[in-house]
């Protein structure tokens, strides 16, 4: 055993010697460049700094008149579960990870696609497209003030912006 192992790890060995060499300058900086790229291009797997805790958002989809919550992830943004309503029917719910909103996805958006433009313009987007309600949420592409390209996720009561990404 000890005889088949020995080539193993000498190989091991001198991979890991072979690795631990310092890596040129311009082999980190590009390195670094397509770390932030990557983190900065699409949406967060984990809540944003701020957010309610996991504890917190399954007190919220409680308040909110559900119970048996099953399956709560952050995902696309926002806390998505499924939840036995009072009418003992399970909702797919998306839950805000700041203001802790619950929105079911079949509830209907008290907004159309024209007012949420308008919220999002006089909350400082520009060039808002390809507004559409999607489980419970509207959906939206835009640019920020600095010109920045975003996808948004838009609370269909009131239109502000419950999660984004930076495309």
């Amino acid at each position: 055993m000890i005889k088949r192992m020995l080539p193993l790890l000498i190989g091991l060995s001198v991979c890991s010697v072979t690795l631990a060499q310092a890596v040129p300058a311009a082999a980190q900086a590009t390195t670094r460049a397509i770390q932030t790229t990557t983190t900065v291009t699409t949406w967060t797997t984990r809540p944003p700094a701020g957010a309610l805790s996991e504890d917190a958002i399954k007190s919220a989809i409680a308040s909110a008149g559900y119970k048996e919550v099953k399956g709560l992830e952050f995902k696309g943004g926002v806390w998505r579960s499924k939840a036995r309503g009072g009418n003992k029917t399970w909702s797919k719910l998306a839950v805000g990870p700041v203001n802790g909103r619950v929105y079911p996805a079949d509830a209907p958006s008290r907004l159309n696609a024209d007012e949420v433009k308008a919220k999002l313009a006089a909350a400082g987007y520009q060039n808002v497209k390809e507004v559409e309600f999607d489980g419970g949420l509207w959906r939206a592409d835009a640019k920020t003030a600095r010109g920045d390209d975003v996808d948004l996720l838009v609370d269909p009561n009131d239109g502000s912006v419950v999660a984004k990404s930076h495309d």
